[in-house]
């Protein structure tokens, strides 16, 4: 068995451009390197009408129980401005101890120290009782709508059993070893339409102004005391992140007005409960106004929280004889894919420093790369005693 080197495998991963959804070829890539080891793999392509086909990959070695899975993303984020890169994004460069590039950090580098751990753990146990998996998606930084939501539907149906994931997005603040994810907030997102009745400035009488309704209303709802946070989670909170007024002229009332928010809520919520809430303002206003409305909600996810059992403790305590570093059990940050797995299987987060995610040179220390294969190395060996 062949070890496979961890910062080779982040350089060649970083190499393909696979701003989401696009796959570039990755993941036929990573399947061959995956068979090598001696899993069998699945390419999954799914398709919804309004948005674009994304590939994933499921990949399973063994056919006992346990299962444990290991599930990340392959794609990034745009890497904008390329001249404000000081390499090619996707030219991955090493300097001063650090792997630059886009997905160094969020995720090619995570998935590359798994995969390495994997081919160290299978030269030291050719027999192991259980299994490892990897699920892998194209589709977590954009719409998440083809990716490991679709994967996971696919499992159920073919009564795939997983025992429990470990997520590899990056989890840590400033160091690593710093923070494990045990849960995540809920994400709502609203597009409010006000339609008014439009006129000239001069005679406000004759017209029904929607900003002043919408700007009511943006008001109220920016004054909700949602809760205080929980044990577990920080408090609600509701961000206006778009306000549109399509008008050309500086003289004539509008006939409509736009505005998007979004809000992240703990477990003392549902997105229904909260929808109910914020529906009972919007009619309220939009009733005095003698005003109509429309609203369009998206949920990203619901909040979750996954019970410490035995198998986070494992990890928190191989993370700290790695690192040095007790990490904290926290639900903070935005969410990821685990709000679907969860469905599934229990599971945690744990990666890699998120400091330069999404930025320009984003880039992975190569002390903390192999900090990472080493702890994923332990975990495999570990589990699986």
């Amino acid at each position: 068995m062949q070890k496979i080197n961890e910062l080779q495998l982040a350089k060649e991963l970083i190499r393909f451009p696979t701003v989401t959804p696009v796959d570039a070829g990755v993941m036929k890539f990573l399947e061959k390197k995956l068979k090598k080891l001696g899993f069998k793999t699945k390419i999954l392509e799914f398709k919804e009408r309004g948005f674009k086909p994304v590939k994933n990959l499921y990949a399973r070695l063994g056919t006992k129980e346990p299962n444990l899975c290991y599930a990340g993303h392959l794609d990034v984020v745009p890497p904008g401005n390329i001249k404000d890169w000081t390499t090619n994004p996707f030219g991955p460069a090493v300097r001063k101890g650090h792997l630059i590039g886009r997905g160094a950090n969020d995720m090619k580098s995570s998935i590359a120290a798994f995969v390495s751990a994997v081919s160290i753990f299978l030269t030291q146990n050719k027999k192991f009782s259980g299994s490892i998996s990897l699920l892998v998606t194209g589709d977590e930084e954009g719409d998440a709508v083809n990716g490991t939501k679709k994967v996971v539907e696919y499992l159920k149906r073919k009564k795939e059993k997983i025992n429990f994931c470990l997520v590899g997005e990056p989890t840590n603040p400033n160091r690593l070893g710093e923070m494990i994810k045990v849960g995540r907030r809920g994400s709502l997102t609203g597009k409010l339409t006000i339609f008014g009745l439009q006129g000239h400035v001069a005679y406000p009488h004759r017209a029904n102004n929607p900003s002043t309704i919408i700007v009511q209303i943006l008001k109220e709802l920016k004054d909700i005391q949602f809760d205080k946070g929980t044990k577990n989670f920080q408090p609600t909170n509701l961000e206006v992140t778009k306000i549109n007024i399509n008008n050309t002229a500086d003289n004539v009332i509008p006939a409509t007005a736009e505005a998007t928010f979004n809000i992240r809520f703990n477990n003392k919520h549902s997105s229904n409960s909260i929808k109910k809430k914020l529906n009972k303002i919007f009619i309220k206003i939009n009733k005095r106004y003698k005003s109509k409305f429309k609203i369009d909600y998206r949920v990203s996810g619901e909040a979750f929280l996954t019970k410490p059992n035995k198998t986070t403790y494992m990890i928190q305590n191989i993370i700290k004889k790695i690192t040095k570093i007790k990490p904290k059990l926290s639900t903070t940050g935005g969410t990821s894919d685990l709000r679907f797995i969860k469905a599934i299987s229990p599971g945690l987060e744990f990666g890699l420093v998120g400091k330069t995610m999404h930025k320009v040179d984003e880039a992975v220390s190569l002390k903390d790369l192999k900090n990472l294969t080493k702890i994923y190395q332990n975990i495999l060996q570990n589990y699986f005693k």
